[in-house]
C-alpha cells in the first residue's frame, strides 16, 4: 500500500483511516522514514578517544572500546533537546552543546574485558536481542610462524589465548567464558564465528573443528557438540576401542614376529593407526561426491569411467580440503565452506581468489546434504533467487527480516543484473558474488535508510555492509524512489571546509541507528591520526 501524499500530516491522517494488508504493516510504517531523515550535521563532536564498534540490532545500546582496547565501554542513545524561541526554527543553529558527544549518549558503564597480555578484538561483536547478551573477544598476540602439532593445519597461524565473553548488556556483568588456547579463529567482522537464535558456531581453523555452543538463557555457554574429526556424539568412543583392538591384535603378532627375529624390519612398515583415518566431516563429503557420481550413469563401463576422471583424478585434491567458514541455515543446517590449503593459508580476503566449494551438512543424520563449487550456476541461481535464505537471521531478530536483497527488492535485483550484464565473464562475476557465501553473522545494518525501496545511493560510497570505505569529499545523497525522486538528505564525510590535503587518504566508517533519523561517520587518515566524529 502507498501513501496518497507525500505530506508527513496527509500520511498519519491515512494512517488513522487505512488498514495495510496483512504481513505488510512493517513497511507501511517504515515509510514514514522518507518524511523524517537525518536533516542536520554537526561537524568534529567532542566525543571521548574510543573506538566505536556498532549499534545494537535494537538500538538501545552503542558499543564502544578504548582505545588501548582493555575495556568495553556501552552507552545509550538518547535524543538532543533545546528550546527555540525564534519564528523560523527550522534555520535555527542548534546550541553549543550539541557539539558535546554526551548530549546524544549516555555512559552506562566501563568493563574491563582484556587481561594484561590480551586485547579486544574491536572488530568483533554479537548481539543476542532477544535476552540483551553481547559476545565479545579478546586475544593475546598471533604467533604465525607456529609448527603444526596435534593435528594442526601447516601454515595457519596460532593464538596463545583466545577468550570469548558473555556479557548482560543491561549492567555489563560477565555471565560467562570460553577459552581457546593454541588455536586459531578468524574474529575479524564476525567471520569465524555466527549465531542464530541461542546456537553459536564457533570454527576452528587451525584444527578444523566446528564447535556448536548453545547460549542458555541463564548466560551459560553450554557446549553441545564438535564438528571436524568427528561427527557423531559416539565416533571417538567407537574408534578408540577399535583401535585398542587393533593394537592388541598388533602385540600379539609382534610377539610371533619375535620369536622369528624379524620384529624389527616389519615393525618399520607398520602404518601409525592414528593417522589412518581422514576426518569425519571429509569421509561424510568424499562418500557424498562419490555416490554422486555412481547415481549419474547406469552403464558400469561409463559409471567407472566417470568416476576415475572426475573423483580419483582429483582425490587428494578433495582431501586437502579445509573448512574456512561456516555459518548456520536453520538449527538443523550448516553452510561451510571448503577450500584449499593455499588458501587457508593467507587467512585473509584474498583468500576467496583461490578455489572453493560450499556444503549443506545436516548436524542430525551427519550427512553432506549437497556441494558446489563456488562458480557452479545452480548455486548462483538459489543465490540470486533466494538471498534471504542465507542471510538466517534469528526468529526473534525483529529489525534483521527488513533488509533489502535482491531475493526481496526488486531495485536491488536490477542492480544486482546491471552489474552482471557488464561483466567481462560470467563465471568470473558468479565466482565474485558467491565469494561471500557464506555470509558473515549481523554484518549488515538495519537501519531503514538503506531500505533500497526507499532510498536510491552509491553502494560504492555507503552500503548496510560493516564495512570501511574510502572516505571522499562529495557528500552522499539519499534520493526518493519514489515521486517526486528528489534528493532527501546527504551526508558529507570530511570535514566541513573540505579537506586541505589532497593527497591524504582518509578512510571512513558509518553507524547508523537502527530507528532514529541519527548517524554517525568517523574519518581516519591511513597515517593513524585520531579520528574525526561527527
Amino acid at each position: 500500500m502507498f501513501f496518497k501524499s507525500s505530506n508527513i500530516t496527509a500520511r498519519i491522517f491515512d494512517r488513522q483511516i487505512c488498514t495495510p494488508a496483512p504481513g505488510t504493516s512493517v513497511h507501511y510504517a517504515r515509510k514514514f522514514y522518507e518524511n523524517l531523515v537525518p536533516s542536520y550535521t554537526v561537524y568534529e563532536v567532542e566525543c571521548p578517544d574510543h573506538s566505536f564498534r556498532k549499534f545494537t540490532d535494537d538500538g538501545q545500546y552503542l558499543i564502544s572500546f578504548s582505545r588501548n582496547q582493555q575495556e568495553l565501554i556501552v552507552y545509550r542513545p538518547r535524543w538532543l533537546s533545546f528550546s527555540c524561541k525564534d519564528e523560523d526554527c527550522d534555520n535555527h543553529d542548534l546550541p553549543l552543546k550539541a557539539k558535546r558527544f554526551e548530549s546524544f549518549f549516555t555512559q552506562l558503564y566501563c568493563v574491563p574485558l582484556a587481561s594484561c597480555n590480551e586485547l579486544i578484538c574491536k572488530d568483533f561483536f554479537l548481539y543476542m536481542e532477544s535476552n540483551k547478551f553481547g559476545l565479545f573477544a579478546t586475544s593475546t598476540a598471533q604467533v604465525h610462524d607456529a609448527p603444526a602439532v596435534g593435528g594442526a593445519v601447516q601454515g595457519v597461524p596460532s593464538i596463545e589465548k583466545i577468550t570469548f565473553h558473555l556479557l548482560r548488556l543491561e549492567d555489563g556483568f560477565v555471565l560467562d567464558e570460553k577459552v581457546f588456547c593454541n588455536d586459531y579463529v578468524n574474529l575479524a567482522h564476525n567471520l569465524g564465528v555466527f549465531l542464530y537464535d541461542d546456537l553459536l558456531t564457533i570454527v576452528s581453523l587451525r584444527y578444523q573443528i566446528i564447535h556448536i555452543l548453545q547460549i542458555r538463557d541463564s548466560g551459560n555457554l553450554v557446549h553441545v557438540r564438535a564438528i571436524g574429526e568427528f561427527c557423531r556424539e559416539d565416533d571417538e568412543l567407537f574408534l578408540n576401542s577399535n583401535a585398542q583392538g587393533m593394537a592388541l591384535s598388533d602385540k600379539n603378532k609382534q610377539q610371533q614376529l619375535l620369536g622369528n627375529h624379524i620384529y624389527n624390519n616389519i615393525h618399520q612398515a607398520q602404518p601409525n593407526p592414528g593417522n589412518s583415518f581422514l576426518s569425519g566431516i571429509k569421509q561424510r563429503l568424499l562418500s557424498f561426491m562419490f555416490r554422486g557420481l555412481w547415481n549419474e550413469e547406469t552403464d558400469d563401463t561409463l559409471r567407472v569411467q566417470k568416476i576415475r576422471q572426475k573423483f580419483y583424478f582429483h582425490f587428494q585434491d578433495y582431501c586437502d580440503l579445509i573448512i574456512w567458514k561456516v555459518q548456520f541455515l536453520d538449527r538443523h543446517h550448516l553452510l561451510i565452506k571448503f577450500g584449499s590449503v593455499d588458501g587457508g593459508r593467507q587467512v585473509s580476503r584474498h583468500a576467496d581468489t583461490h578455489p572453493a566449494f560450499v556444503a549443506v551438512y545436516n548436524m542430525d543424520t551427519t550427512e553432506i546434504v549437497s556441494f558446489y563449487q563456488n562458480s557452479a550456476d545452480e548455486l548462483y541461481m538459489l543465490f540470486e533467487q533466494f538471498c534471504d535464505h542465507f542471510y538466517a537471521t534469528s526468529r526473534n531478530s525483529m529489525h534483521m527480516n527488513f533488509i533489502s536483497s535482491h531475493s526481496n527488492n526488486i531495485h536491488a535485483l536490477e542492480q544486482l543484473r546491471s552489474i552482471k550484464d557488464k561483466a567481462s565473464s560470467s563465471s568470473q562475476f558468479m565466482k565474485k558474488m558467491l565469494s561471500s557465501l557464506p555470509f558473515s553473522c549481523q554484518s549488515l545494518s538495519p537501519s531503514p535508510y538503506f531500505d533500497q525501496s526507499l532510498f536510491r545511493f552509491d553502494d560504492k560510497l555507503i552500503s548496510a555492509t560493516d564495512r570501511h570505505k574510502q572516505s571522499t569529499d562529495h557528500p552522499i545523497k539519499f534520493i526518493l524512489r519514489r515521486h517526486p525522486y528528489s534528493l532527501r538528505f546527504k551526508i558529507k564525510p570530511g570535514p566541513e571546509a573540505g579537506s586541505m590535503d589532497g593527497r591524504a587518504k582518509k578512510i571512513s566508517w558509518f553507524l547508523f541507528h537502527p530507528v532514529l533519523p541519527l548517524a554517525l561517520s568517523v574519518q581516519q587518515t591511513l597515517i593513524m591520526q585520531p579520528p574525526l566524529n561527527r
